[in-house]
C-alpha cells in the first residue's frame, strides 16, 4: 500500500476500500473490504474474484482469479454513506499470477508498452466526448406476450415526448440550447464537478442536438490507461448521480427514433519532446508521415474496428445518413460526415489530431481505445496513405461518387464478420489475443440471436393484419 492512500485513510477516517473492475462488456463490478483488512498483504496478494460469475471471463471448472489493487488509481468513493476509498484493480490467473487476457485494463496495459516499443520516444493523447440521454423516466418491459419502452422526458415540453420526423435540420433544435429549454445546466455542472473530485479532467459541457434531454460532457486528454479508466468511471459517476436526482442516464447510441443519436467520439494524436507527432506544417492536412500513416490504418481497419467501437445491435440504428453519425470510412478537415476529421481549430505543432467519430458509449473503453491505436500504428508500420482529405459533404454526394468510399458495417453481424477477417494487426505484441477475440465475437453473435428470436413492436404494425 502506498504512502499516499495511507494517509487518505487516516485523514479521512475511511472505513471501507471498494475494489472496482470491469468485465469484458465493460460493466463494473466491485468487492468491499474494511480498511483492517486492506494493508500491504492484501495489496500484494489481492482478492479471490469468481470469474466464472463475470461475463465473458471463466468457465466454472476454472474459475478462481486474483484482483490485485492497482493503488495509483484511488479516490473517495462519492455515493456511499460510510466513508469508502475506491481502488481499481487488475484481474490476474491464480496459477501464473500474470495478466488476464481477458482484462480490459491489462489490454490496454499491453497496447501502451506496444506502442513504446513500436515508436521510440512516444506515446498517445486521448480526448473523449461522453454524448448521452438524461429522461425522467424509462420503463422498459420484456415478458413473453408483453414487450416495449416507454420514456418520459419533460425537456421537450410534455410528459410522454413522442418524437416524430423531423423537417430538414429540425433535429440539431437542441444544440448549445440555453435555459429554460435547458433543464440540465446545474445536474450537468454537478457531474462535471463530481467527475473532477475523482480525479477526470473536464473541458466543457452543454446540451446536445437532441432536443428531449441529450447532453454532453467532453474530458480532456489524458494518456492511454487513465483515459479508458475515465471513460468507464464517468459513465459510472453520470448515471449514479442522476439516479440520485430521480432521471436516467442512457448512453445507447439510439434510444429515440428520429432523435439525434449519441456518439462517444475520440480525439487522439501520438506525442513526443516536440509536441503532436502527427503535425508537419506543410501537405495535406498539415499531417506528418506519421500523422499520415496512422490516419490510413484507422481507414484501413475501420470496418473490423466496428466490431468495438460499435459492439450493439444498436449501435447501427445510430450509424444511418442525415444525421451527425459518419457512414463512410474517409478523412477530412472540420467535416462532420466522415469518419475522421481533423479539427480547423486545432493544427499547431502542439496540438494536431485526428478524430475518430464512430464510436459509440456500448463499447468498452479499454478495449476501443486499444484497438484505435493498434489500427493507426499498423498504419504508420506499414507506411500506409490515405490520400487527399474528403473537401464536400458525405450526405449530399450522388450514389457513384459513395460507392468509391468504403463504408463502416451496416449491422453488428457485418462488423464481426470484418473482425474475423481482419484482426492481426490486433494481435502484433501481443496486445490482444485469439483467446480474447473469440471471446467477444462468441458474446455479441450471442447477443444477436436473442435480438433475432424477439417480436419487434413495429412488425406488429407491419405484419399483424396481412
Amino acid at each position: 500500500m502506498n504512502e499516499e492512500i495511507r494517509e487518505t485513510i487516516n485523514a479521512r477516517n475511511i472505513e471501507f476500500v471498494d475494489l472496482m473492475y470491469t468485465d469484458i462488456l465493460g460493466a463494473w463490478h466491485h468487492v468491499t473490504v474494511p480498511t483492517s483488512y486492506f494493508g500491504d498483504k492484501l495489496c500484494a496478494s489481492g482478492v479471490g474474484v469468481d470469474g466464472s460469475s463475470v461475463t465473458g471471463f471463466r468457465k466454472v471448472k476454472s474459475g478462481d482469479m486474483v484482483l490485485i489493487p492497482d493503488t495509483s488509481s484511488s479516490f473517495l468513493h462519492p455515493f456511499t454513506d460510510r466513508p469508502t476509498l475506491c481502488v481499481l484493480g487488475d484481474l490476474v490467473d491464480v496459477d501464473a499470477r500474470e495478466g488476464f487476457s481477458r482484462d480490459c485494463r491489462y489490454v490496454a496495459r499491453k497496447a501502451e508498452r506496444h506502442l513504446a516499443r513500436t515508436l521510440e520516444n512516444k506515446s498517445s493523447l486521448w480526448l473523449p466526448e461522453l454524448e448521452f440521454y438524461l429522461f425522467d423516466s424509462l420503463k422498459v418491459d420484456n415478458r413473453t406476450g408483453h414487450a416495449g419502452y416507454e420514456i418520459l422526458t419533460c425537456e421537450s415540453g410534455a410528459a410522454g415526448y413522442q418524437p416524430r420526423e423531423p423537417e430538414h435540420g429540425e433535429h440539431r433544435r437542441g444544440y448549445h440550447a440555453a435555459s429554460p429549454e435547458d433543464r440540465f445546466e446545474d445536474i450537468r455542472a454537478e457531474m462535471c464537478a463530481m467527475l473532477q473530485a475523482v480525479g477526470i479532467p473536464v473541458k466543457y459541457h452543454h446540451h446536445e442536438v437532441g432536443p428531449a434531454g441529450q447532453l454532453e460532457i467532453e474530458l480532456n486528454f489524458m494518456p492511454l490507461l487513465r483515459a479508458a479508466d475515465s471513460v468507464a468511471l464517468a459513465k459510472w459517476v453520470i448515471r449514479n448521480l442522476a439516479a440520485q436526482n430521480a432521471l436516467v442516464a442512457v448512453f445507447m447510441p439510439k434510444p429515440m427514433y428520429a432523435e439525434a443519436g449519441s456518439g462517444l467520439h475520440y480525439h487522439q494524436y501520438l506525442v513526443d519532446g516536440k509536441g503532436s507527432a502527427f503535425y508537419d506544417g506543410e501537405g495535406d492536412a498539415l499531417l506528418s508521415g506519421t500523422g499520415r500513416g496512422y490516419v490510413a490504418g484507422l481507414l484501413k481497419h475501420g470496418r473490423a474496428l466496428s466490431a468495438f467501437a460499435n459492439p450493439s445491435t444498436n449501435s447501427y440504428k445510430r450509424l444511418v445518413p442525415g444525421f451527425e453519425a459518419p457512414v463512410h470510412l474517409a478523412y477530412s478537415i472540420g467535416n462532420r460526415t466522415a469518419a475522421i476529421r481533423i479539427p480547423g481549430y486545432a493544427q499547431s505543432a502542439d496540438n494536431l489530431r485526428v478524430e475518430y467519430r464512430p464510436p459509440d458509449a456500448t463499447s468498452n473503453s479499454h478495449l476501443v481505445i486499444s484497438a484505435m491505436l493498434m489500427a493507426g500504428l499498423d498504419g504508420i508500420r506499414r507506411g500506409l496513405d490515405p490520400g487527399k482529405p474528403l473537401s464536400r459533404d458525405l450526405f449530399h454526394m450522388d450514389e457513384a461518387e459513395l460507392a468509391a468510399i468504403p463504408a463502416l458495417p451496416a449491422d453488428l453481424g457485418e462488423a464481426l464478420d470484418a473482425l474475423e477477417e481482419d484482426h492481426e494487426f490486433l494481435l502484433e505484441g501481443g496486445v490482444f489475443t485469439q483467446d480474447l477475440l473469440d471471446a467477444w465475437i462468441d458474446l455479441k453473435r450471442e447477443e444477436m440471436r436473442e435480438m433475432a428470436e424477439r417480436p419487434h413492436p413495429w412488425e406488429y404494425e407491419l405484419y399483424m393484419n396481412l
